[in-house]
């Protein structure tokens, strides 16, 4: 069937209906199968077992839910966007923290990662890195390579050897996933973004981007067994690494961008620096025989230290920014295309960078805590379902962006998509300046099978309402499919006109349609406006709704399972079911004549049959339980799900009639305390770039600690003549510290949300005893290394103490210890990994962990007693939950902040959270922005008893104490989600040599 011309209101409107198949495979020519033939390309698409698919996914990481029974649930969500695939790194940083000894149990196994998206039926694409950026700590680099002499990310022989027992296990255990051993793994992207760096370049550093390092990563996994292709992402879209460059070290180019960057403080204002313009042209210059692929496209973005909230980041990529800026990329042709990030998740355990706190949220369309409620999740879904329907576009070739071409004002832009083989175009519209807020109208000109056409036909205009942008359709081919249903929606009061061949019969209007029919030549024309009421057309076998987005927001499109190897993942030879409903479904089977639906409903809901392969249904279940069913007006299927959600007893943790348990966490300011198996700073010599200013080392990395706190002693004997300390501290953007001479509290530093360093001068309170042993205390807060390593070593700048001076003394006359977690680089917690740990006294001790030893502890509440002065608190309290089944509840834990000058405390605190054992967060009261700190189910039991604890860091002399603090539901959804297993979480057991 052709469509001789459909407009697409807001967005492409077409949530297509496929019931039968009648494509043929023979003319899809594979590109090269020389390694395998499974996954194929040319110069428009990926072919996968013969068949052309829309790579459309989302970036997804699952060290960063550390919850695998929920990593399906995340899946399922994004396979009903209409997505077909999820790109997901694999963190080195926390599967090496040792040298040698890589980790792939646990919360660090994959293989439930795989599982999942097979059932989900979600293609991957797998990026280990090495290096990966990420925000992540060293961009995803242990902390003991810190200290390799080479460069990172060159050909330094130390630095590849370093990567190769990496490259070794993580390349198997991928290789064992490819498609071609049955699993989801179709793409590998060896290295990240390597080519450039803002402002870094080829031209800069030669000697660093260069092919070998690229040639030795690629030979590494090709040696553990990767055959599916490789792909690269070029951050500033030069053609680096595209076969045929010169440099030729993938088979499938493509380009990272980020076009709305990071201002989330101004999230309506859109920069225009960097928004994307002649890339088809780039495309066809740099890499003409690999389809148009975006590795990375901004889908949220990151908040720092003293910023606005992950919230706002959603503000600044909306659902207007999905329309405007992602339907640039399909004018442009994109057919791989990647949002970062889809799904953000937690920096738990401190496997961030400096710049980003505990929530890696980045205002994604599936927030942190797994909900979906942002409206730009229905955009993108109502967008990708459009185009997984759509066979045309993947064969179509983009044309040139012109203002006022095709259209009557100059002040709208249109990209023409040629068909190129088959009868359909595609005419991308919007704002000449993408950053418009206005209105404008306007009429198009395009050439049809019949003709050239200005379209509306029947009267009216075309409208572009405030930031948005339209995909037009001529000659619409479904590509040999029986469309039986065909969904176009658009926004109040705007005007429409869609047309069909005469031979598909007289349409017919529902009795609340306006809309005008008329014949014009060989075809009917349907002109109409837009309300908040649904109206439908009759065309023979073909339905049409014309649908206000918002009740389009509320289809769902589902792919009915197919036998293997095709299962869930999306083939046009599958059938799909279109359901409105609330909230979220996942999946549809139909048995017999029942649809059994599988979803998740936070309110009363009704379902409608919208669609379905027959029309013999006659019942419907919701997660197993049948549904009673009556008929709407159009003979669709409808059913009620009623809601009442659950009571559910939470703790009152601010309560003082709450049992918590306190014990010190700063006694090294004892002068009992006996440090003698602290690490001796005696290291003369540094590989550090910075170079040595201290006789010898004070580099944390030096002694291999990397991560959480950091904490010094100095040891001097006075001579009297001392008055004043003098320390440069480098903890990372946002950190924090204290100094303390013996137990006296000097000062502390409160931190910023811009610096990451700071020299501070403390004056000592009295005149010092001649021949008196005196220990300096530091204590730092580390926020993490650096993301960024684009071959400048950047991530090695230090954490600890750079530089200090004591008045009077030589630097010579002060000998320093460290120490940070406990065993540094051979840590001890191997299920939760190497960064999840500090310095912290009762980190070192294992009194995080369940069931610490506090029976002969002082009772004490954070909230009503807190900490007294300056120093750190251990607070360990328990809880049980109870939630009952088939009830998906995120819970967080929430702050409620204090402010300085209160009597007895003080405004600047820092805390960090435990739950079972896992870091969950660090919060910071003076700068935030987070107050909110979800911790997923699996790592909460919600049927059983928790273990939680918090450690609270009193910068001021007054001391601090919390203003509140809660375990809060964020929602109640009854679910269809399978009930995560509770991840391991060793219980406390004392530990030898715990200082």
């Amino acid at each position: 069937m052709l469509l001789h011309w459909l407009f697409f209101a807001i967005a492409q409107a077409c949530l297509c209906f496929v019931s039968v198949t009648h494509r043929s495979r023979n003319s899809l020519i594979p590109k090269r199968q020389w390694l395998q033939d499974l996954v194929t390309w040319d110069q428009h698409s990926l072919i996968v077992r013969g068949e052309r698919v829309m790579i459309y996914s989302g970036e997804f990481h699952p060290f960063r839910l550390p919850s695998p029974g929920l990593w399906l649930d995340v899946f399922q969500k994004i396979k009903a966007l209409g997505f077909t695939g999820v790109s997901f790194y694999a963190d080195w940083g926390l599967l090496e923290g040792n040298p040698g000894h890589v980790v792939t149990d646990g919360v660090f196994s994959l293989d439930q990662f795989f599982a999942a998206a097979s059932e989900a039926g979600i293609y991957l694409i797998a990026r280990p890195g090495p290096y990966i950026n990420a925000e992540t700590a060293a961009g995803g680099m242990p902390g003991w390579t810190l200290r390799l002499n080479g460069t990172l990310r060159s050909t330094a022989p130390d630095y590849l050897n370093a990567t190769v027992h990496y490259l070794s296990v993580i390349g198997k255990i991928i290789a064992d996933a490819q498609i071609t051993n049955g699993g989801p793994v179709i793409m590998v992207q060896p290295e990240n973004e390597y080519s450039t760096w803002p402002g870094e370049s080829f031209a800069q550093f030669p000697e660093l981007f260069n092919r070998e390092l690229m040639t030795f990563t690629e030979d590494r996994l090709r040696d553990a067994g990767i055959v599916v292709p490789f792909a690269i992402n070029d951050n500033e879209n030069m053609g680096y690494f595209a076969p045929g460059s010169g440099l030729g070290a993938v088979d499938i180019y493509g380009i990272d961008a980020y076009p709305f960057r990071y201002d989330c403080g101004h999230p309506y204002v859109w920069p225009t620096y960097r928004f994307p313009t002649g890339w088809q042209t780039n495309h066809t210059t740099f890499s003409p025989s690999t389809p148009f692929t975006i590795m990375e496209f901004e889908g949220g973005s990151g908040d720092g230290w003293g910023g606005v909230g992950e919230d706002m980041c959603a503000i600044l990529v909306n659902n207007e920014g999905v329309r405007v800026l992602f339907k640039n990329n399909y004018s442009f042709g994109v057919t791989i295309f990647n949002t970062y990030m889809i799904y953000g998740g937690t920096n738990w355990g401190n496997l961030g960078y400096h710049g980003g706190y505990t929530s890696y949220d980045y205002g994604a369309s599936i927030t942190e805590d797994r909900q979906i409620w942002r409206e730009k999740y229905s955009e993108m879904k109502i967008q990708a379902n459009f185009f997984k329907v759509s066979p045309a576009y993947l064969t179509a070739t983009a044309g040139n962006v012109g203002n006022g071409s095709f259209v009557s004002t100059s002040t709208i832009a249109v990209t023409p998509l040629w068909g190129n083989g088959t009868t359909t175009n595609f005419y991308v519209a919007r704002h000449s300046d993408f950053t418009s807020t206005g209105n404008a109208s306007y009429t198009l000109t395009v050439s049809t099978s019949i003709g050239n056409v200005t379209i509306p036909q029947l009267g009216g205009t075309l409208s572009m309402i405030g930031r948005d942008s339209k995909i037009h359709a001529t000659d619409y081919d479904v590509g040999g499919i029986n469309l039986s249903v065909l969904v176009l929606y658009g926004g109040e009061s705007e005007v429409h006109e869609f047309a069909l061949p005469m031979s598909t019969g007289e349409p017919k209007l529902s009795n609340n349609s306006t809309a005008k029919v008329a014949k014009l030549g060989s075809a009917w024309v349907i002109n109409w406006q837009f309300t908040t009421s649904r109206q439908v057309v009759t065309i023979g076998d073909l339905t049409v709704y014309l649908l206000w987005r918002n009740e389009a927001y509320d289809l769902w499109v589902l792919e009915l399972p197919a036998s293997e190897p095709i299962g869930n993942f999306t083939s046009m030879s599958k059938s799909n079911v279109i359901v409105k409903a609330g909230y979220l479904l996942r999946t549809a089977i139909i048995d017999n004549n029942t649809l059994h639906l599988t979803g998740d409903i936070n309110c009363t809901t009704t379902l409608e049959l919208i669609a379905t392969p027959s029309d013999s249904l006659t019942s419907v279940t919701f997660n197993g339980s049948p549904l009673e069913t009556t008929k709407s007006s159009t003979n669709n299927l409808l059913a009620t799900i009623s809601f009442s959600p659950p009571e559910i007893q939470l703790p009152d943790l601010s309560s003082p009639y709450h049992e918590w348990k306190y014990h010190d966490s700063l006694p090294e300011l004892s002068p009992t305390y006996n440090d003698t198996i602290w690490t001796l700073c005696t290291h003369t010599s540094t590989t550090n770039p910075l170079g040595k200013r201290t006789p010898t080392s004070l580099y944390a990395s030096d002694y291999g600690f990397h991560t959480g706190s950091l904490l010094y002693r100095g040891y001097f004997t006075s001579t009297g003549t001392e008055s004043t300390f003098t320390v440069n501290i480098t903890g990372g953007v946002g950190f924090g510290h204290s100094v303390l001479l013996n137990s006296t509290f000097l000062g502390s530093w409160a931190g910023s949300g811009a610096n990451e360093t700071w020299i501070q001068n403390f004056a000592f309170p009295v005149t010092l005893e001649v021949g008196k042993n005196y220990v300096l205390t530091v204590l730092i807060d580390h926020m993490g290394q650096d993301e960024e390593a684009p071959g400048t070593d950047a991530v090695k700048y230090p954490r600890g103490i750079t530089d200090f001076s004591l008045q009077g003394r030589e630097m010579e006359d002060v000998e320093w210890k460290i120490t940070g977690n406990l065993g540094g680089e051979q840590y001890l917690d191997l299920v939760r990994g190497p960064r999840n740990e500090g310095a912290m006294f009762a980190e070192r001790m294992g009194w995080h962990l369940p069931s610490p030893p506090s029976e002969g502890w002082e009772s004490r509440s954070p909230v009503c007693d807190g900490v007294d002065g300056a120093g750190v608190g251990f607070f360990t309290t328990g809880f049980e939950l109870d939630v009952p089944s088939g009830w998906d509840v995120p819970m967080s834990f929430v702050f409620n902040g204090t402010e300085g000058g209160e009597e007895g405390t003080g405004g600047n605190y820092r805390a960090q959270l435990f739950v079972n054992g896992w870091q969950f967060g660090k919060y910071v009261n003076n700068l935030g922005p987070q107050t909110t700190f979800p911790v997923p189910e699996g790592i909460l039991n919600y049927n059983g008893k928790n273990d939680f604890s918090l450690a609270l860091w009193s910068l001021d002399a007054a001391g601090a104490k919390l203003g509140g603090f809660a375990l809060v539901p964020k929602a109640f959804i009854k679910s269809g989600y399978s009930k995560p297993a509770l991840v391991d979480s060793p219980a406390w057991v004392k530990r030898e040599n715990a200082y």
